[in-house]
């Protein structure tokens, strides 16, 4: 047997299943039924009970005459009916041999008269019943669906099985791949995709069959829904679009059937791409016979999708998009070719990627001719596309503020240190006894990183409280690495005890601005002694702490690690003394430049921002470069942040993961004190 991408669709032909038994609860429709029925006959006007007054001919005139009739209705069967003048209501026959006497008696009594024909309409009275007998006639269908079908007739009647996908068919995005900067290789991969199921004749010539599903995987903010949006703008076939959460109900068996109403609906349209949007809310690892929980509803959507995809009866003409920042929890039958047959990582943009992305986001503003974008692409490492779009948002903002349309160099300078560090505080004024030892502590970072060969150049140093950060060194590198050497780890972990090396040196004790460093060095003198094999004493060894590969986080505790205490206390104690020998290093460093160290820390109490180029020449060094003519730059280039003062660490623009075991790095190093 053949697979023609181009056959039209089969309908589905699933095994019959057993239903459910209907629901018990079902029964008390009729009572609420019943309950309808009462409410109605009392309040319809056909049938509700109005109480009348039976007057004779005689009592009748006798009322006339002392005025107390308001007004009558005579039929020609000769009763009438009307209202006395206390609100009562009354019924009396007249006689036929009353004239007209009579009824210029009533006009001169002030009664008001009326004639109809006799009886209640037909129709009237058809109305009043049909209204009355509607309860009865709804509940009934309701507990025929219910007794036919179970409690899947509920769901039917209701509308919780439908798919909740957003269907773009004439009306696509106006979003295409060029609107997407960067990322040539996703957009290959994608854009086949594309091709297939606009000609799909050329490529079945080849016996070429088509990629049931597209998963892509990335960091938080790298533009995987854009991609998404691109094909639904670039694709001339329907396009569905649905979150992974849009599935989950607190119902057992919806997901499901929201599952098969999606692929039914495109398999109508095929051909068709269906684009599920964080589907690792359906997709997880599904629990094993030594799973303590389990979710029946999301396992039981998810079986639903694996078999949609490559079940027993494929689906021809279809082909699913998926987007996703946790590929390590998804279920391995899901990630097997036959379902999603390609894995397109969309990593944080590099430099050439984030300059086509900041052309992108800085269309439609005015922007100065002395801005350069390579400039801050380059003070950008570790952004991720949502990060430089706020980045661009953030420094037009700055510019309205200071009474401008058109944004300058200093805006994205702002808008950066915005975004990194968090709002500066004019109100956050320091002591001069702490501004100065918080000149002190930054100083120490910057000599250390100047003087050290490997560790990135600094560009910038300020003791402007900024957020939670009491002072800030900035280091850009020239060049974005993506394997760091253990002499580049080696200067990172001195760099990281440069601020309190400083204050060793010049009080003689550290102080809580540290804190942070610490947590940092610790955190990477761990990661190069257990995960990357840099340890004499215990050797290429490695035990990966785990977590997530782009969402960050820790891995198991100590409950399960897999080694024994004399291992950890090995590790404790290589830990403690790569720690040791950094600050030894950074000491020994500064206690050399004692003179530069104090040069520096005067000129940063007095200027409190002091560029990386004067830090350079305050040192006696020259300033680095790529050997392209490109140098730090002069503006405030920074990527990630880590604090100091007990401050929370906050990495900004991501960081950059490899898969043979490189360090967490941001690509730009911020030291906060």
């Amino acid at each position: 047997m053949t697979r023609n991408a181009s056959s039209p669709p089969t309908p589905e032909k699933g095994a019959p299943t057993a239903q459910p038994p209907p629901p018990q609860w079902r029964h008390w429709l009729w009572l609420i039924a019943l309950a309808l029925f009462v409410v109605l006959f009392f309040f319809t006007p056909a049938t509700k009970p109005t109480p009348t007054v039976s007057l004779s001919f005689t009592k009748f005139l006798n009322d006339v005459s002392a005025h107390k009739v308001k007004n009558i209705t005579i039929t020609t069967s000769g009763s009438a009916s009307g209202t006395l003048r206390n609100g009562n209501d009354y019924t009396t026959t007249i006689p036929p041999q009353a004239g007209e006497n009579f009824l210029s008696g009533l006009e001169s009594s002030g009664v008001q008269i009326s004639a109809t024909s006799s009886g209640t309409s037909f129709a009237d009275t058809v109305l009043s019943w049909v209204v009355l007998l509607l309860p009865f006639l709804i509940i009934g269908w309701f507990w025929f669906r219910l007794s036919k079908r179970g409690s899947g007739g509920l769901q039917g009647a209701f509308g919780a099985g439908r798919s909740k996908a957003k269907v773009f068919d004439e009306e696509r995005p106006s979003t295409t791949f060029a609107d997407v900067a960067g990322y040539e290789g996703a957009k290959v991969e994608i854009r086949e995709v594309v091709d297939f199921l606009q000609h799909p004749d050329r490529y079945a010539s080849a016996g070429v069959v088509a990629p049931r599903g597209v998963l892509m995987v990335g960091p938080p903010g790298t533009g995987k829904t854009l991609f998404a949006r691109a094909v639904a703008g670039e694709a001339q076939v329907p396009f569905f679009s649905v979150t992974g959460s849009s599935f989950i109900e607190m119902f057992v068996g919806v997901g499901a059937a929201r599952v098969r109403d999606l692929f039914q609906e495109a398999r109508k349209r095929a051909p068709a791409i269906i684009f599920v949007d964080e589907i690792d809310a359906i997709g997880q690892r599904r629990g094993g016979s030594n799973a303590i929980v389990s979710n029946d509803e999301r396992e039981q959507t998810l079986n639903q999708m694996l078999a949609e995809m490559d079940g027993f009866e494929p689906s021809m003409g279809i082909v699913v998009l998926a987007a996703t920042n946790r590929p390590e929890v998804l279920d391995p039958a899901l990630l097997r070719p036959g379902r999603f047959d390609r894995q397109v990582i969309i990593p944080l943009p590099t430099l050439a990627d984030r300059l086509a992305i900041l052309g992108v986001h800085v269309r439609g503003k005015q922007l100065d001719p002395a801005v350069d974008l390579d400039v801050v692409a380059r003070g950008t490492p570790g952004f991720s596309g949502a990060d430089l779009a706020n980045l661009v948002n953030e420094a037009a903002i700055h510019a309205v503020r200071a009474g401008r349309t058109m944004i300058v160099s200093s805006d994205f300078d702002a808008a950066r240190d915005r975004i990194i560090l968090g709002r500066r505080e004019g109100s956050n004024v320091l002591l001069p006894e702490e501004k100065h030892s918080v000149a002190v502590h930054e100083s120490g970072h910057a000599l250390v990183a100047a003087y050290s060969a490997k560790a990135d150049p600094v560009a910038k140093v300020t003791i402007l409280p900024a957020g939670q950060a009491l002072g800030v060194t900035e280091q850009l590198p020239l060049v974005e690495h993506h394997l760091y050497g253990e002499d580049y780890l080696l200067d990172t972990l001195a760099v990281y005890l440069g601020g309190r090396a400083a204050e060793l040196v010049v009080f003689g004790q550290g102080s809580t601005g540290a804190a942070n460093d610490l947590a940092k060095a610790t955190d990477l003198a761990t990661k190069m002694v257990r995960e990357f094999g840099l340890s004499s004493s215990l050797g290429p060894i490695g035990y990966p702490s785990g977590g997530s590969v782009y969402l960050g986080g820790d891995g198991p505790g100590l409950s399960s690690r897999p080694f024994a205490e004399s291992t950890q206390a090995a590790i404790d104690a290589e830990v403690q003394k790569i720690v040791r020998g950094a600050e030894a290093r950074a000491v020994s460093v500064l206690e050399e430049h004692r003179d530069v160290l104090d040069r520096l820390a005067d000129t940063l109490v007095a200027k409190e921002t002091v560029e990386g180029a004067e830090i350079y020449t305050l040192a006696g060094l020259p300033v680095p470069s790529n050997g392209q003519g490109r140098t730090i730059s002069p503006n405030r280039d920074a990527g990630s942040p880590h604090r100091h003062a007990g401050s929370p660490h906050r990495e900004a623009g991501g960081q950059i993961s490899s898969p043979v075991g490189q360090p967490e790095h941001p690509g730009a190093d911020v030291s906060a004190g």
